[in-house]
């Protein structure tokens, strides 16, 4: 089953979060914003591009089988504002927390349940990767990073943990068991 993943982060709707979260930046450019006409608002345009999403490796708790995974999940905005035609790459990078774990169900049959799914507030970090920016878009900027530091993370939890827990869904449900049972009897050789 193909998930199509980089296609589905593109699609995040960053610009209508923003909009309707009422994030607008604050000042004469914010100002701007607001009461740009409709045609202005859809000229303006935030793409998400290089998108990389890096598995960092499982914790495994063997009595309960339960398991956390994290996730890093790094893409590059690329924002273009319909007065300057120059696109302004921005970078965001944040880390989610994936729980899952092995129930049983009425025949015995173990199955994967996908459990909480977030992003860790303190591991959100943007940076502006275009250098060539005037003095004016600066405080622009600075208010457009902090806005997407508040809006990043119930975009990514209700659009990418949907998309996460499919792809763990994937998991061989043996193998993770077989996984524990190897890492349980290693733990008792060790006692």
């Amino acid at each position: 089953m193909k998930h199509n993943a980089e296609g589905r982060i593109q699609n995040l709707r960053l610009m209508d979060s923003l909009n309707a979260s009422g994030q607008t930046a604050p000042g004469m450019v914010g100002w701007l914003i607001s009461g740009m006409s409709l045609q202005h608002q859809q000229e303006s345009s935030a793409n998400i591009t290089n998108i990389q999403l890096d598995y960092g490796g499982i914790r495994m708790s063997f009595h309960k089988e339960w398991f956390s995974a994290n996730i890093l999940l790094e893409f590059d905005i690329d924002l273009r504002l319909p007065f300057n035609n120059k696109i302004i790459k921005t970078h965001a990078c944040m880390n989610l927390a994936v729980e899952f774990w092995l129930e049983k169900d009425e025949f015995g049959r173990r199955h994967l349940v996908i459990g909480n799914c977030s992003v860790e507030p303190s591991s959100i970090y943007t940076t502006v990767l275009t250098e060539d920016i005037s003095p004016k878009m600066k405080h622009f900027l600075r208010n457009f990073r902090g806005n997407l530091a508040k809006v990043i993370p119930h975009l990514v939890e209700s659009q990418v943990c949907p998309l996460i827990g499919e792809i763990l869904r994937q998991l061989d449900v043996k193998l993770l068991k077989s996984l524990m049972e190897q890492a349980s009897a290693h733990e008792r050789n060790q006692l």
